[in-house]
């Protein structure tokens, strides 16, 4: 099944420009439907609770969009159905119409900017690795020789096996389908570390059966990133509606208290409080909202 989603999201490639040409808006006002992505694993981007309902604080953002597209197309009773993807699925889906925005925890880089468009900046996270105290791993040289894992289609997973070339440390790396199964392969053995942005870690580990057991690293494989809410590539209508929605959003005292509602209060289900409040970098990107993809322009 995975294998025919992820064939079928390809071929979807192709249509893509006829979306952007005739416009996301346009699309929604004749089907009556708004077609909103969530991830199920994104702790706390984007999740799903204990009723197999997504939340969280990108779920949030984009339910402000939504009330901004029933506004703009006067469709109080417009239909929003939401679709699950994944690290490999969401711009494939995305680009072929399937999903028509995605809300998660996607980081906004100039290579992915070719094939879509990115809404301003929601948050500003760096590349870190997980593991074992038990290990001792601390810095990246410390992986040398090791097993490892990252998520499939990250920007992540591109970046360990950069430096893993660079500084020739002969590192078997794993790919996993989410980041569930990825930390999952770090708790019961089958990798010793798992790459992935810093706060998706510190949300896994938050949540896993033993927090104390686990560590972050010291060292960081990149410079703070930005996360964008992705939209179709061309459409210069719809992405407008959506930055300006988030834009008044961040800008707003609404906007630090869904970061605070997200990052330093407990969240559901399990009540947990991942205790990250608010950078200053963080601060400057909500006061100035921004789709830029070059981490300088946060500092």
């Amino acid at each position: 099944m995975r294998t025919l989603v992820l064939l079928a999201a390809a071929a979807g490639l192709m249509a893509s420009p006829a979306f952007a040409q005739d416009g996301t808006l346009k699309k929604i006002k004749e089907t009556g439907v708004f077609n909103v992505s969530f991830r199920e694993s994104s702790i706390p981007f984007s999740y799903l609770d204990d009723n197999q309902k997504p939340i969280g604080f990108a779920k949030d953002i984009c339910d402000k969009v939504v009330e901004a597209v029933k506004a703009e197309l006067k469709l109080p009773n417009l239909e929003v159905k939401y679709t699950p993807v994944t690290s490999a699925t969401r711009i494939p889906l995305l680009a072929n119409g399937t999903i028509d925005i995605e809300c998660g925890s996607t980081t906004n880089n100039v290579d992915r900017q070719q094939q879509v468009s990115f809404t301003n900046t929601h948050f500003l996270t760096a590349s870190a690795f997980v593991s074992k105290k038990s290990a001792n791993l601390t810095k990246i040289d410390d992986l040398k020789g090791k097993t490892i894992v990252s998520t499939s289609g990250t920007t992540n997973i591109q970046q360990v096996n950069n430096v893993n070339t660079e500084r020739k440390l002969g590192m078997n790396i794993l790919a996993a389908k989410d980041h569930a199964e990825a930390f999952l392969m770090v708790e019961t053995g089958r990798a010793v570390a798992f790459v992935m942005d810093d706060i998706l870690l510190a949300s896994l580990v938050a949540s896993s059966k033993a927090p104390a057991d686990y560590q972050l690293s010291a060292e960081a494989f990149s410079m703070p990133e930005p996360y964008g809410i992705m939209v179709r590539k061309g459409d210069a209508e719809f992405k407008a509606l959506v930055d300006k929605t988030t834009a008044a959003l961040y800008k707003s005292p609404e906007g630090e208290a869904l970061y605070n509602k997200w990052f330093t209060s407990p969240v559901p289900p399990k009540g947990l409080n991942f205790n990250v409040p608010m950078s200053a970098a963080q601060k400057k990107a909500f006061a100035n909202p921004s789709d830029s993809a070059d981490p300088k322009s946060y500092q």
